[in-house]
């Protein structure tokens, strides 16, 4: 974009950019998102910024009015494979926070100063403002969701101290944290009484943080709903409640303790599409997790994707525009935990998504970790890759070769020749993955999709993509067109072999929510 097409988006309110840059106003002093309905200021008073962090670093502080750090993420990110994206990614997982611009860099294979160099380049600010921007958005979070003390909320949020904390929020909010909290809009709810963090058991969730976790466009929640709802694995998720209003629960092993995610179906947002969001809670064992599971929930909604640019490239192919028409904003969906995916892609090669479910359940059970107490349906956590590495697998009903290759998968993970956090490189994490003896393309490119997030995945050789490139009168290499946004064709074409979700949708390539473990080829199996 131009800084005048980015100024007419600014004049349209146009929500479609919110996120993708910022503008701050000279005469205010202040930045904001491209829709703030204030009266638009004159051009020559507007000053655009990549990121929130380089606005904040230009001297501007967050508008009140529209909340530039509520924004979605920009799907830049997830887009590109480059050092910039993988860096974004790893930021807004909190990797700074938890080990340092040093831990970053070593995550990247560059040194700190290249890091630094080209994040400035492109962002206006380094590593550490983009993680402070990210800290006190945590902080408003905290102090207008919860009534934890200030003190409590300076460290939750990765601050190293309370001064740094208050000096911060008075520099980006132009107030006190006090204040910040007075400020509090109605709607959002109170989080309960909180724990004290001495006293809070390390698996025991303290209560719950209500958030409004924001999207751009239309959001396609029933099939994201109808898609994790028929996967849910027995002791660590479950959908609760009827559409269009369930909810979906699971737990969470986060770095300082666990978590528990809930998410609710139908959007509280305009029709206008200026401010919507889904409903959520996250119940922390530590509040300093908070950052990273947002991220999570964030990343397995797939809530920073842009349907506009997915319509704009897919919708004009004769194939695939009555599919978007029918499922406008159909969603990608990531992975809470990398991990946890890789094992359940070796488990469903070959068999029914029922079938994969009712052997991942059987595996949490016997490996995973329990809960000191069960919530709802919620008795586990995923096992670790370590504990699966050397485990005999004997309660599962499947081939010995399938239980080598799951040991094999889950010793790579545990030792760090596969790597799945967010911000790894996605060709070298597919190359280690084809490298293990029974991994072929579809479970690795599957892997690639939902634990890396990768838009651009397409998956030839699977049972429901077959089926519906022949629903739409197209062949594989027709597939090549939809380019950098493969994966969702992909769904869309899964999404195309039944109109809406049945009792008898239970086996690979038979309907759109049941087909993500489709019955894979037979190099998988070797």
């Amino acid at each position: 974009m131009t800084e005048d097409s980015r100024y007419e988006a600014v004049r349209s309110r146009d929500a479609r950019f919110d996120g993708v840059f910022f503008l701050g106003v000279t005469t205010t002093g202040i930045y904001c998102r491209p829709s703030c309905p204030a009266v638009t200021p004159k051009r020559e008073n507007v000053r655009f910024y990549p990121s929130a962090a380089g606005a904040q670093g230009a001297g501007f502080r967050a508008c009140r009015r529209c909340r530039p750090d509520a924004v979605p993420g920009s799907p830049e990110w997830d887009v590109r494979a480059d050092v910039v994206g993988r860096a974004m990614r790893m930021i807004a997982d909190g990797v700074v926070d938890r080990e340092g611009v040093a831990g970053l860099a070593t995550r990247l294979g560059y040194s700190s100063r290249q890091v630094q160099r080209q994040l400035t380049a492109e962002l206006g600010a380094g590593p550490v403002s983009l993680a402070r921007a990210q800290r006190a958005h945590t902080a408003r979070l905290l102090l207008q969701t919860t009534p934890l003390a200030v003190t409590e909320i300076a460290f939750a949020s990765g601050f190293a101290s309370v001064r740094q904390f208050n000096e911060t929020v008075q520099e980006i909010y132009a107030t006190t944290p006090s204040g910040l909290r007075a400020a509090r809009r109605g709607g959002l709810g109170s989080a309960g009484p909180a724990k004290d963090a001495k006293d809070a058991k390390e698996d025991t969730p303290c209560a719950g943080v209500p958030l409004r976790l924001a999207y751009r466009g239309p959001y396609a929640a029933r099939q994201i709903f109808d898609f994790l709802g028929l996967r849910a694995i027995p002791g660590i998720e479950e959908m609760t409640g009827t559409a269009p209003g369930r909810t979906y629960r699971r737990t969470m092993n986060l770095t300082y303790g666990t978590g528990v995610m809930e998410v609710d179906e139908v959007s509280q947002g305009t029709a206008s599409g200026s401010h919507n969001w889904l409903e959520a809670r996250l119940r922390l064992a530590d509040l300093r997790d908070l950052t990273a599971a947002v991220q999570r929930v964030r990343r397995l909604f797939d809530l920073d994707a842009d349907p506009y640019a997915v319509a704009e490239r897919l919708g004009g192919d004769p194939a695939l525009g009555r599919l978007l028409t029918a499922a406008p904003g159909l969603r990608s969906p990531g992975a809470a935990e990398p991990h946890e995916l890789a094992v359940r892609a070796v488990l469903g090669q070959q068999i029914t998504v029922g079938g994969a479910r009712t052997l991942a359940g059987t595996l949490v059970g016997a490996y995973g970790k329990p809960l000191s107490a069960p919530d709802g349906g919620l008795t586990h956590l995923f096992p670790e890759p370590g504990s699966l590495a050397d485990a005999p697998f004997g309660e599962l009903g499947m081939p010995q070769s399938r239980k080598k290759t799951l040991r094999t998968v889950s010793a790579a993970l545990a030792d760090g020749t596969v790597t799945l956090d967010p911000g790894a490189d996605r060709d070298k994490a597919e190359r280690a993955l084809l490298a293990l003896p029974g991994i072929g393309p579809w479970t690795a490119g599957y892997i690639r999709m939902r634990a890396l997030g990768d838009p651009d995945v397409f998956l030839p050789g699977d049972a429901g993509v077959r089926h519906g490139l022949a629903a739409v009168g197209v062949d594989v290499e027709h597939a090549e067109r939809w380019r950098p946004w493969r994966s969702y064709a992909l769904h869309h074409l899964w999404n195309a072999l039944q109109p809406a979700p049945s009792a008898s949708a239970s086996r690979a390539g038979s309907a759109p929510t049941s087909v993500s473990t489709p019955v894979s080829t037979k190099q998988e199996s070797a």
